[in-house]
């Protein structure tokens, strides 16, 4: 299993939840109450406050910026790794 390639998919995915996160936090919100819905009753009754979106944007940025440095080191790491098995 190629772990590397691996690693560099899910900084891929992070980066790609992080940024649908950051612009459409309240997609996070209905999905939320969705699965919250399955297992509390009057689930249907509860709304998003201003302040959980906002939260929701900084968690999308911060997740996207999270994947970006993941996927910038694991490929500096194989630039590395290359260079090293060249000379």
């Amino acid at each position: 299993m190629n772990t590397d390639r691996c690693r560099k998919v899910g900084s891929l995915m992070a980066i790609g939840q992080g940024i649908v996160t950051a612009l459409a936090p309240g997609l996070s919100a209905k999905l939320t109450k969705k699965l919250v819905g399955k297992n509390f009753e009057n689930a249907d009754a509860l709304e998003a406050k201003p302040a959980y979106r906002r939260q929701t944007r900084a968690f999308g940025i911060g997740l996207a910026a999270a994947g970006i440095a993941g996927y910038v080191i694991e490929h500096v790491a194989a630039d590395t790794a290359s260079d090293d098995t060249d000379e």
